[in-house]
């Protein structure tokens, strides 16, 4: 497969992902108790969390450049 076609694929699928996740934070979110100590790590916590999946992925796209 071309690194062309690789990042193509990565690109989709990284937005895919970004969406269905902010998509599970947002409900989840819902949940959380609403004491701003609670919200904030939850967010901060949330919004650093999609990285770890999207890190090999990443990888992925640009092996054989």
């Amino acid at each position: 497969m071309t690194a062309r076609a690789r990042k193509a694929i990565g690109s989709v699928a990284i937005l895919a992902f970004l969406v269905f996740y902010m998509g599970a934070v947002s409900t989840l979110g819902d949940h959380v108790p609403k004491a701003w100590y609670f919200q904030l790590a939850y967010y901060v916590i949330a919004g650093t969390a999609w990285g770890a999946p999207v890190i090999p992925l990443i990888a992925w796209m640009n092996r054989g450049k």
